[in-house]
């Protein structure tokens, strides 16, 4: 299954883990974890920060859902869920971050990432959480 272009991102206060595992009881799916250990982002946060989660999705037929801990101080109800796009081309992901980011607030200037992609996040004029990211081609391995 290709991930949705449109996914909700949910952001969790060091009980991430818990959440995706409940949600998958209920929902069913394929669930991914990511801890932040032994990924470069470990150097960032504190030894007990570790396994908390830095990525994780639950796959079922008909719904995709993402989510972190927060690693950008603690979330609060009104913040914990962002739109995450999944785009299609640098070029798509450069405009879309532009229009969306006129007159908002960029939290994380669209970046080169450890995982291949381009990335980047934002508070839109509204006030709603955005995350674009658009997944490098990886070489052919030969």
């Amino acid at each position: 299954m290709n991930t949705p272009r449109l996914t909700p991102y949910l952001t969790f206060n060091g009980n991430c883990r818990e959440a995706m595992t409940f949600y998958q009881q209920c929902l069913g799916g394929e669930l991914m974890v990511q801890s932040i250990a032994g990924t470069p982002a470990a150097e960032h946060v504190a030894p007990d920060a570790l396994q908390n989660v830095l990525h994780s999705m639950l796959t079922t037929a008909d719904l995709v859902l993402m989510a972190s801990d927060s690693g950008l101080g603690p979330a609060a109800k009104g913040d914990m869920v962002s739109l995450s796009i999944n785009c299609h081309s640098p070029e798509e992901i450069q405009h879309l971050f532009s229009l969306l980011s006129a007159d908002g607030t960029v939290t994380m200037a669209l970046q080169d990432t450890f995982w291949g992609a381009t990335f980047g996040m934002l508070a839109d004029r509204f006030g709603i959480d955005w995350m674009l990211n658009y997944d490098k081609p990886q070489p052919a391995r030969q």
